[in-house]
């Protein structure tokens, strides 16, 4: 994946990562591993992601755990129009927002959007472009 981050100060960074999905739990998850830098390079972000279908509310409930930086977040996560949209609070005590567009078989792009209690508007902290490079 490519990645970029969107500074406090406007500035961006970008960085290259690679992600891992699977089915877990019998096939009643889905579970994806993100590593930023690629490896063998030192990691500044390990961390794992937990998709549980509910077909009481149609939804995803999600799990978002990164040991190394001490960030966790947890979603809900539905279908709107071709994208996945998931809401949610993380650690420190904000409302995130990822979103997962332009979806096909072979890639995404992943938008990931705070908020504070005092915001009524999304900042974009992160963006991933993530492509297939294993058949």
């Amino acid at each position: 994946m490519d990645t970029i981050h969107h500074l406090d100060d406007g500035a961006i960074e970008k960085l290259t990562g690679e992600i891992h999905f699977g089915w877990v739990l019998e096939g009643r998850a889905i579970q994806d591993i993100w590593i930023r830098p690629r490896r063998p390079a030192p990691s500044t972000m390990c961390g794992t992601t937990l998709r549980i279908f509910d077909p009481g509310i149609g939804g995803w409930h999600i799990i978002w755990a990164d040991p190394l930086n001490q960030d966790y977040s947890r979603q809900l996560g539905r279908a709107e129009g071709k994208d996945i949209v998931q809401i949610g609070d993380d650690s420190r005590g904000l409302k995130s927002r990822w979103r997962f567009t332009e979806i096909t078989a072979d890639s995404f792009h992943w938008i990931g959007e705070e908020r504070s209690s005092e915001s009524d508007l999304w900042q974009i902290t992160y963006e991933h472009l993530a492509r297939r490079t294993i058949p």
